[in-house]
């Protein structure tokens, strides 16, 4: 086959593949049978391989993934990613529509009532018609790109047809349909793994998996339900959803229009009673202005639309048997209780096991063996224990002892004054502690050693290589050559010497990560991502932090005296200080690097709201401190300036106008520093 008809060939069975899908998909119907489109598409494979640059964006191809990213890129929204006010009633509901009707008058309109589906947010862009962008809502102003995985989900369309805008976004949720999901848990289960606790953290946790081929597995699904764009066709919600669906895009069939607030409360009951009967997960309703030139004159508040509200459903509550109860040690050595229940259908799947919180909570509601106990979803995710059925109590039933020693080393059991929890104090003893640790450390937000999950990190501290996370930059490639490690399919696979070496330069390379996430990684209680960047920042390096005192500590903004005391308390202890004392010695950041390129800034005090075009959030609040300058939260008296992007919150703009603070814009902001002419 020569160039020009190998072109041709890929082109046609390109659209060719992507019209099967369509109808197989979204229509329910096979126009040819399994073995002939997989034949068809074993041919495109080979011709793309063969031919790879005549390979389109919109074959059929990207479906089964092959992309591996080590990375999710982060991309700042063309419009941002809000979110909805809850409601938990039909009287909130009532005064909602009340609030739309003091704005709108006598002007006619209708509401959209649609499933709030339960799952991922996504932003889907397209260009020409063709899938160029999928990206998450991260924090609603920047979200990670995850376009590969979202390719491998049949029913998000690569090439739409028909007449669509040139170029959109189209938003919705990427789901875990419950068939798909219990298939998922039983193989989980199968494998000797813990089961995911619902689908909207299944689905999210494979949308970030680094090998879309992985995801492909998954039989991941969406639904769509909001347009974004310029000079979009149709002047209604329901009717672009309308168009959406001829274009080729999934839309949901649950959507109604409603011109009251009696035909709203039809639409939620029905819903309430018939949820359980859905193929996925559903949390609420969503209730929309249907008339889109309405929307700008009900306008925003600061975090979301006046003319959109949600409805959340009460969680569903069964009965059931408490048979026995586990103890789960966690990364800090606090103790858990879980209970195991007989099985029991719950919110779209069957809980086996149920959280039990604390000590206290057991005691309040009097928890025993062999209770018949009420169990509900907490906000519809984790299962939880919220009651007893007194009746139906044996009678020889005894008290509930909570134990007194760590159910993994025996280490007996202390709890610190005005907290829950019972903690295993043997932290460099305690399995369970060692090995979330050691998790937390390779982890992508901490030293990102992508090379060693929790199957390898198991197998070292089995082998005794490893104790703890210093251990790791003093491995040999020798050491590991050989190893056997069990894999997910509890198949044993040996580490090879390609391997070994993967793993060696993956550690080497952490080195080069900065002193915040080191701080971060050494899992110091209550130091999260956040307070690790505030340490760094304000002590410069581990020395200065390690010397300083409760009360030096608790001065560092938002800081405060509980973290001030468990950083100080960490430090002091001396096995923490041989850990940084080797990682000191194998090579890694202990000391924040001096960014500063100017002191234009210095004594200012900033503000930061709204979308920037040449920045990210964080990117232009880094941008100010590299300056001289100093970026705080929230306005008073004492900033020198509110930096206002696009869309800047409307209090914070308030605020500011009423202490008189300047707002100055993105290029105001660059003159400043002398960066625009």
């Amino acid at each position: 086959m020569d160039y020009t008809e190998a072109k041709q060939r890929i082109a046609e069975l390109t659209e060719q593949l992507n019209r099967y899908n369509y109808e197989y998909y979204m229509n329910d119907t096979s126009l040819i049978s399994d073995f002939e489109f997989d034949k068809l598409l074993e041919e495109l494979m080979r011709l793309e391989k063969e031919f790879p640059q005549y390979a389109l964006p919109t074959s059929p191809t990207k479906r089964v993934g092959g992309e591996v990213n080590k990375s999710f890129r982060q991309v700042t929204h063309r419009y941002p990613m809000l979110s909805l006010g809850n409601t938990y009633s039909v009287e909130e509901i009532t005064e909602f529509d009340t609030r739309v009707r003091n704005i709108l008058g006598d002007r006619q309109f209708s509401y959209v009532c649609e499933l709030k589906y339960d799952g991922v947010a996504i932003g889907l862009t397209y260009k020409d018609g063709a899938l160029t962008q999928a990206v998450t809502r991260g924090n609603g102003v920047q979200g990670d790109d995850i376009t590969d995985n979202v390719r491998t989900i049949r029913t998000i369309p690569l090439q739409l047809h028909g007449d669509y805008p040139a170029d959109f976004e189209m938003r919705g949720e990427i789901i875990f349909p419950w068939e798909a999901f219990n298939a998922f848990n039983e193989q989980r289960v199968a494998n000797g793994e813990e089961p995911m606790a619902n689908p909207r953290n299944a689905a999210s946790g494979s949308l970030k998996l680094q090998d879309s081929r992985e995801v492909a597995k998954r039989r991941l699904d969406c639904c769509l339900y909001f347009m974004m764009g310029e000079n979009l066709p149709a002047d209604t919600h329901l009717g672009r959803l309308e168009m959406a669906r001829q274009w080729g895009f999934k839309i949901p069939q649950y959507a109604k229009l409603c011109r009251n607030i009696d035909e709203i409360r039809q639409y939620i009951e029905y819903w309430d009673k018939k949820r359980s009967e859905l193929p996925f997960a559903t949390d609420g309703i969503v209730i929309k202005v249907n008339e889109i030139p309405l929307w700008d004159e009900l306008g925003m508040t600061a975090k979301s639309p006046r003319w959109a509200i949600a409805y959340k459903f009460e969680a569903e509550r069964v009965a059931t048997k408490l048979l026995s109860v586990d103890f789960q040690v966690g990364r800090t050595g606090v103790v858990t209780p879980v209970a195991n229940l007989e099985p029991v259908w719950l919110g779209g799947t069957t809980v086996k096991r149920a959280s039990l919180h604390n000590a206290d909570i057991i005691s309040q509601l009097d928890v025993r063996v062999g209770d018949t106990v009420f169990v509900e979803k907490g906000g519809e995710i984790i299962p939880k224990i919220v009651g007893v059925d007194l009746s139906q109590r044996p009678a020889n039933s005894q008290p509930f002892k909570y134990i007194t020693h760590c159910p993994e080393c025996g280490t007996p059991l202390v709890r610190k004054e005005g907290e829950a929890g019972f903690y295993c104090t043997n932290e460099t003893g305690c399995y369970p502690q060692i090995l979330a640790n050691l998790e937390l450390f390779v982890s992508r937000k901490a030293m990102n050693i992508d090379t060693l999950g929790t199957e390898r990190l198991a197998m070292l501290y089995n082998k005794k290589l490893i104790r703890n996370v210093a251990d790791l930059y003093y491995l040999k490639m020798e050491q590991l050559i050989g190893l056997e490690v069990i894999e997910n399919d509890k198949r044993k696979a040996s580490i090879q010497e390609k391997g070994a070496a993967n793993i060696i330069a993956a550690i080497e390379e952490s080195k080069q990560v900065p002193f915040e996430r080191v701080l971060y990684a050494l899992g110091i209680r209550y130091v999260g991502e956040v307070g690790a960047k505030k340490l760094a920042s304000h002590f410069k390096n581990i020395d200065a932090l390690s010397q300083a005192t409760v009360e030096e500590l608790a001065a560092v903004e938002d800081v405060g005296e509980v973290i001030a005391k468990s950083v100080h308390s960490w430090f002091n202890d001396l096995a923490h200080l041989e850990i940084v004392v080797r990682l000191k010695n194998a090579g890694l950041r202990f000391e924040l690097e001096d960014k500063q390129v100017s002191d234009t800034l210095g004594g200012k005090t900033f503000v930061v709201s709204g979308v920037f075009a040449n920045f990210s959030r964080d990117g232009i609040k880094q941008h100010i401190e590299q300056h001289g300058g100093k970026v705080v939260s929230s306005i008073s008296s004492k900033t020198s300036y509110v930096l206002a992007g696009e869309k800047m919150g409307p209090e914070k703009l308030k605020k500011a106008q009423s202490l008189g603070i300047p707002i100055i814009s993105e290029t105001e902001y660059l003159q400043m520093i002398g960066e625009f002419n």
